[in-house]
């Protein structure tokens, strides 16, 4: 009697301490308080200040998923990345109920307008397959970070879309073809493994406003790839003032000699910021490279910090989030 007090004792500590940890759970299986993330984001009080933390347990999650901006702070953190799958099908020419092409942000599986999201030990998945531009994730809300993530796709896979949008990828797999890191925001992708599926051609295609300081930031990345020998550039510019800036990033031998493309927007070539420092591995070659791309100093190389990238006015520091999440 003695040992089943204690081990119901134990038992009702185990999920005192749950229910402290988050505020609801999602479980395809119906052991939660919800089946479907989307009840769960749903369930969320609208611009709460407070975060309110999503236990999402191991499942397939087929959903065409909306975080409204009206769901601000919200947490979302799953047990592991290969058992946690949140996926769905639509690409861009696909039609709708009226008989309308989706386009290329219609085709997006997660659309995520909420200010303050931190997605953990997930995977984000556009499973149309080789389709043409199928999005898996589109941010438009500022602040958001992704820990330990996968974003799986072909064409256009990930879309940091908000120009005012401040975001943070730490420890994620990215995958694609075509363009498959796309967008205005400003994004820092730290100790992120990006995956150039065969056939592929592009990394990036970032759209950066003229004026905006930071577009796209990979730190201590490592670029990786089943394509061709010399196949895939880093980068064209989607917009005149695109710029994306690699950082201590190894690069294999997919990555072609001249590194950059202009679109076939000579133009471009005088208005667009792309820039290497300390490129390692096969696909590095300063010496080759494009004459209109750069080569940093370490001093210029310095202002490439995640704080000085995304801190903005109101001195944001996403590390802050991730060491509350660190278990």
């Amino acid at each position: 009697m003695k040992r089943f007090a204690f081990v119901l004792t134990l038992c009702l500590l185990s999920m005192l301490a749950q229910s402290q940890d988050f505020d609801f759970t999602v479980a395809a299986d119906g052991s939660g308080d919800f089946v479907t993330i989307q009840e769960a984001f749903d369930a969320v009080p609208d611009f709460r200040k407070n975060e309110t933390r999503i236990h999402l347990k191991p499942g397939v999650y087929k959903e065409k998923l909306v975080l409204a901006n009206s769901k601000t702070n919200v947490v979302l953190i799953g047990e592991d990345p290969k058992t946690t799958v949140v996926t769905f099908d639509d690409f861009a020419q696909k039609k709708n109920k009226f008989g309308e092409e989706m386009g290329t942000t219609g085709s997006s599986s997660f659309f995520v307008f909420g200010d303050g999201f931190f997605a953990k030990n997930i995977t984000f998945e556009n499973s149309a397959g080789p389709v043409g531009q199928a999005v898996t994730v589109r941010v438009t809300g500022d602040k958001v970070i992704f820990e330990n993530c996968r974003f799986l796709g072909f064409q256009d896979t990930l879309y940091p879309q908000g120009d005012r949008s401040r975001q943070y990828y730490k420890d994620c797999y990215i995958e694609g073809t075509v363009d498959f890191i796309f967008g205005w925001s400003t994004a820092v992708f730290e100790n992120c493994e990006i995956f150039s599926k065969a056939p592929s051609g592009y990394v990036t295609a970032a759209s950066t406003n003229e004026g905006t300081p930071f577009g796209f930031v990979f730190l201590d990345c490592k670029l990786t790839s089943d394509a061709p020998e010399a196949s895939v550039y880093l980068g064209r510019p989607w917009r005149d003032f695109a710029q994306t800036v690699f950082i201590r990033t190894e690069m294999g031998k997919h990555i072609k000699p001249e590194g950059w493309h202009n679109w076939s927007k000579p133009n471009a070539e005088k208005t667009a910021f792309y820039a290497e420092f300390g490129s390692k591995g096969p696909g590095s070659s300063p010496a080759t490279r494009v004459a209109w791309s750069h080569q940093l100093s370490s001093e210029e190389a310095g202002k490439y910090t995640i704080q000085n990238v995304l801190a903005g006015a109101d001195q944001w520091d996403p590390l802050a989030t991730i060491e509350k999440y660190k278990k």
